[in-house]
């Protein structure tokens, strides 16, 4: 074991505070260095895995080339380390208690009284020591979700402080992130929450190493000192985590900038190169300093939270950073749109994009929106249930089937031009039955997919159930429609395009979860470039 270094990063005060963007952070930077790295989550929550959470309340799902619904920050593990992640890389308290229900049931325990400690730390220690025997990396960085102290998490804590001493002395480190809270009222920063939440760690036996501060304002001298000595580590120990103004893509050079890198190697033990974090700060000067802008309509449902559509946020910065361009990007709740608003809610953007979704709520606005982009011609990009809007939109509209929908909305009533894949006929489980992760795509010649994929094939990630009816493919390719992509063998439809429209695209696969910094996917460069020229 001790021939792998260990990073654990855990929270306090407050939940969202951007543990994971500051472990994939620090991902970057020792790749940096010449260090392989690998990544792992552990969410104390009781689901098996988000699938089936409100993306409302937990932000959108993250899909992996093996079909694992994950959480978000996995994302921010793929987008800034080059490390290609699988279902071991996310660890659930669901997943721990029910393979320890498992067990007992098996006989496993051998009688035994089956408890916390030693039969789930027990669980949750092996999986990070097969996590890091199969990621043959020289640093596995563990970020524990939630905030410390919370009741959830504390058999995660309980198994990090044993799994600690298992490694040996000087294999592993704690790297706290905490908030430092300024007062405005007051003109102060107050560190005691700071203190606070170390304390509450160092109770459940675990030592931070390093403290990361969030913060609004800079960290002064005194503050620092304090954090230092009432924490029990030196004042270079403390990394200020400002708030940044444009990307999150600055917080490598950010925490570079302030040794963490250096910090961390010492206390690891580790020699290797100098870091050269260059491609991160040009690209963040291309986000910063843009020489062009254009302003996209993200229509959908879940709104209230920019989480919700995390990586399609993203994946528009990368397309943005490679044309030059600066990407306003407004979400505009689809149950506001009707026959009426239409006009005067999408004319202000240069295109508009309809994500993924599940549920009748909102779907006539979404439709309308599509049908505006049609008939506008204005860039278009559809996701998922957005090719599926996309397909319902051109039947009624142009194919005259005026009462076309998706069984997903009224099973009992209209024409399903979109129902339930085959596959999922007579499943009752919604965890992990949807058609997940990566399938291959066959891309038509002479399409707009093929110019901007410059490739006939290609491997994409999907999340859905329904799928395009093939009953009415003929009908639809006859006012119009090309399904530009399809599986291999042609029996379902991946994509499709408009001809003679500036763009107009819709993929059932969701192309934001393949896009890197530097690394933008093709689909999202074309829809930018388009906004350009509206």
């Amino acid at each position: 074991m001790s021939s792998v270094k260990y990073i654990f990063v855990t929270g306090g005060v407050v939940s969202s505070l951007g543990k994971g963007l500051t472990a994939a952070a620090i991902g970057a930077i020792l790749e940096s260095r010449g260090l392989r790295v690998s990544m792992q989550k552990l969410d104390p929550y009781l689901n098996v895995d988000p699938g089936t959470m409100n993306p409302s309340q937990h932000g959108e799902v993250y899909v992996l080339n093996d079909g694992s619904e994950t959480d978000l920050d996995l994302g921010h593990y793929e987008r800034m380390t080059s490390g290609g992640l699988s279902k071991i890389n996310n660890v659930t308290s669901g997943q721990v208690f029910e393979a320890v229900l498992a067990k007992e049931r098996n006989g496993e325990y051998l009688g035994q009284t089956v408890q916390v400690i030693p039969h789930v730390t027990d669980e949750i220690k092996d999986r990070i020591a097969t996590f890091a025997s199969k990621s043959e990396s020289d640093v596995v960085i563990i970020e524990i979700g939630g905030t410390v102290g919370d009741i959830e998490g504390l058999p995660f804590a309980e198994a990090i402080r044993q799994f600690q001493i298992q490694a040996g002395r000087g294999n592993s480190i704690v790297v706290h992130l905490t908030l430092v809270p300024y007062l405005r009222a007051a003109g102060e920063i107050k560190t005691k929450p700071t203190q606070q939440s170390v304390a509450k760690l160092r109770e459940i036996g675990l030592h931070p190493d390093l403290i990361v501060c969030r913060m609004e304002v800079p960290l002064d001298d005194d503050s620092r000192r304090k954090i230092a000595l009432f924490c029990n580590v030196s004042a270079a120990c403390v990394i200020e985590a400002p708030d940044v103004r444009n990307t999150v893509y600055e917080v490598p050079a950010i925490l570079h900038q302030q040794g963490i890198d250096t910090l961390i190697c010492d206390l690891l033990a580790l020699d290797p190169p100098v870091a050269d974090i260059k491609q991160w700060e040009t690209f963040v000067e291309r986000v910063t300093s843009p020489r062009k802008k254009v302003s996209i309509a993200i229509v959908g449902k879940y709104t209230s939270t920019k989480d919700a559509y995390k990586s399609i946020g993203e994946a528009l910065l990368h397309a943005g950073a490679a044309i030059d361009c600066g990407v306003d990007i407004s979400y505009v709740d689809s149950e506001t749109i009707s026959e009426e608003s239409v006009e005067r809610i999408l004319a202000p953007y240069a295109g508009i994009l309809i994500p993924g979704g599940f549920g009748a709520r909102g779907i006539e606005g979404k439709v309308l929106s599509a049908k505006y982009a049609r008939e506008h011609r204005r860039p278009f990009l559809g996701i998922c249930l957005g090719m599926q809007i996309a397909v319902i939109e051109a039947a009624r509209n142009l194919a005259g089937i005026t009462s076309a929908t998706s069984q997903e909305f009224s099973p009992e009533s209209g024409v399903a031009v979109i129902h339930l894949m085959e596959t999922q006929i007579g499943l009752h489980h919604k965890g992990g039955t949807m058609r997940l992760g990566a399938y291959p795509l066959a891309i038509a010649n002479e399409s707009q997919m093929a110019s901007l994929y410059s490739e006939l094939y290609a491997s994409e990630r999907h999340r859905h159930r329904y799928e395009v009816n093939n009953s009415f493919r003929e009908q639809l390719e006859s006012v119009g429609l090309f399904f530009s992509g399809t599986s291999p063998d042609m029996t379902l439809v991946e994509a499709l395009e408009l001809p003679g429209h500036p763009f107009y695209i819709a993929t059932q696969y969701h192309p934001e979860f393949q896009s890197k910094p530097l690394a933008p996917h093709p689909l999202f460069r074309g829809f930018l470039a388009a906004a350009l020229l509206t």
